[in-house]
């Protein structure tokens, strides 16, 4: 979502840092360059102009311009005045209040509302325990409502029947009374939308908010409206008064100007974001962690939240076991590559690495990109057991099968075949003698350097990394600002893990991904 803008800001400011000394026409010219990045990204006019003002203010000071390290003075006045624009604070959802808890969904038509819902249900079923009952409001678009039932037998979440004839009001009444005769904790109306605000939309609103006294009034928007995303939510909180933001396609390839912008116009938090179509693809917004992603300082935080949700702990153990007696199959080779495809793919997990925003066009331009995982998985699948559990025997006529079921040639089926070999002699090495081994040894180094020597093991002990899926959210704060002390959160700064790139192919692995992201081919070394 940000990319283009995370490039020009991040090539901006490290002109900036990249210097001595800086002169007051240094800064200014830098803030106008800035300026017109955020009018590209569409940022509205008058949020881009308080911006760069409370930026120019505070960076032409004698104290900024006078001291050791100017240039990384302004770049630390950017980022704290970004995370001001976004919102300083995380807020979630609020549910401190009596059942059941009404949370009213509105927005304009095809901004995902419905989907939105289903999801927002689906995440407080399974992290906050709650008993959730939905009901669809919308009687104009066709079987808007048979779609959120189907979304509720997909999540397995209760929806209020059907009954046709019914005006949006009575069904607000109705599910409110539902939601308190069935014992549930939230009712979450999905209500109707129109293509354009209009009046008669703006009433039905405000007679809906009297029939239900909805807690939230959650405004659902899709980030790649533009600045037009600044009208609609000031029309929304004049007319109706919403408590939060919910920005949906977060995952596109828009220039992020809404998600800089409502919050900015409306003073009304963004609570959530959606980042993909499937119902666990809902994310709480971050300020600080996204205003990090702009400048190119990464988000270990995330990275690390979105590890610990999509590892199988199980599966990660079991493969600790086999990695600590020297044993790594192509089923294990293709297990990793499949939670690699979970986890957002190499450029989602690159976009997260301090420093490594800008490796993913090399990376790119290299083959590297996630479709050459797919690639990898197909051929791999299209062995035997016995092949895949001992690759020794894949000779001349084995690859030509195996190339003509997975639609690619001898050449890839030999890139995969080493990429495998060099990770198994690693594997070796790190099962060796000793104390644990050389795995346990460099999961160690990297939990030292992270401050986490104490934090407990994950997968049996292996040198004391966390368990990602017991850190609370204080915890994983704690993490971010250990992680920005060892160096991973300077901009533009590569992590100092003492081995290369994590994962690919060199130095320290991943938190929590069993050994680590594979090990790709094809990177350029380094003279």
């Amino acid at each position: 979502m940000f990319e283009n803008l995370q490039d020009r800001l991040s090539s901006i400011l490290n002109g900036l840092t990249g210097r001595g000394a800086l002169s007051e026409a240094d800064v200014s010219a830098a803030l106008r360059e800035v300026r017109r990045a955020l009018l590209e990204a569409d940022v509205a006019l008058d949020v881009v102009r308080s911006f760069t003002d409370r930026v120019r203010e505070k960076a032409i000071g004698a104290e900024v311009l006078k001291s050791i390290k100017p240039g990384q003075m302004v770049v630390k006045i950017v980022h704290d005045e970004l995370i001001e624009m976004l919102g300083s604070e995380s807020v979630g959802v609020d549910l401190h209040a009596a059942a059941p808890v009404v949370i009213m969904m509105v927005g304009l038509q095809g901004s995902g509302k419905t989907t939105t819902s289903a999801k927002i249900a689906h995440r407080l079923m399974t992290r906050e325990r709650k008993k959730v009952l939905m009901a669809s409001l919308d009687t104009r678009r066709p079987a808007a409502q048979e779609q959120l039932r189907q979304l509720g037998v997909q999540g397995n979440i209760d929806v209020l029947p059907i009954i046709a004839g019914q005006s949006p009001t009575d069904i607000a009444s109705r599910a409110v009374q539902a939601a308190r005769l069935g014992g549930h904790d939230v009712v979450i109306l999905d209500t109707a939308g129109r293509t354009h605000i209009d009046e008669p939309l703006m009433v039905e609103m405000a007679e809906i908010k009297k029939k239900s006294n909805p807690h939230e009034i959650l405004l659902v928007a899709d980030s790649l409206t533009g600045q037009d995303a600044v009208n609609l939510a000031r029309n929304f909180d004049e007319r109706v008064g919403i408590t939060g933001l919910v920005l949906t396609r977060m995952d596109g390839d828009g220039r992020g100007g809404a998600a800089l912008s409502m919050r900015a116009v409306t003073g009304k938090p963004i609570k959530l974001i959606g980042v993909g179509e499937k119902m666990g693809e809902l994310e709480e917004f971050h300020p600080r962690r996204i205003a990090d992603r702009i400048l190119g300082m990464g988000d270990i935080v995330s990275l690390v939240e979105r590890a610990a949700e999509n590892i199988d702990a199980e599966k990660a153990a079991a493969m600790a076991a086999k990695m600590a007696k020297g044993k790594f199959d192509l089923n294990d080779l293709a297990d990793q590559l499949r939670q690699m495809q979970k986890m957002g793919g190499m450029g989602g997990i690159m976009g997260m690495m301090p420093g490594m925003g800008g490796m993913k066009d090399k990376m790119a331009a290299a083959g590297l990109d996630d479709k050459l995982f797919g690639r990898q998985i197909a051929i791999i699948q299209s062995m035997t057991k016995a092949e895949r559990t001992n690759p020794d025997i894949l000779k001349h006529s084995r690859k030509k099968r195996i190339a003509a079921g997975s639609g690619t040639d001898a050449a890839a089926i030999n890139k995969l075949l080493k990429m495998h070999r060099q990770m198994a002699d690693m594997m070796k090495a790190m099962g060796g003698k000793g104390k644990g081994g050389m795995m346990k040894q460099m999961m160690g180094g990297l939990a030292g350097k992270m401050g986490l020597g104490g934090m407990g093991g994950m997968g049996g002990g292996m040198g004391g990394m966390p368990d990602l899926s017991n850190l609370d959210p204080r915890q994983l704060e704690a993490l971010q600002k250990q992680a920005e002390a060892a160096g991973l959160g300077k901009p533009g700064g590569m992590p100092n893990f003492g081995g290369g790139l994590p994962g690919l192919g060199g130095g320290a692995k991943l938190p929590g991904l069993g050994g680590g992201l594979p090990g790709l081919p094809g990177l350029p070394k380094k003279k």
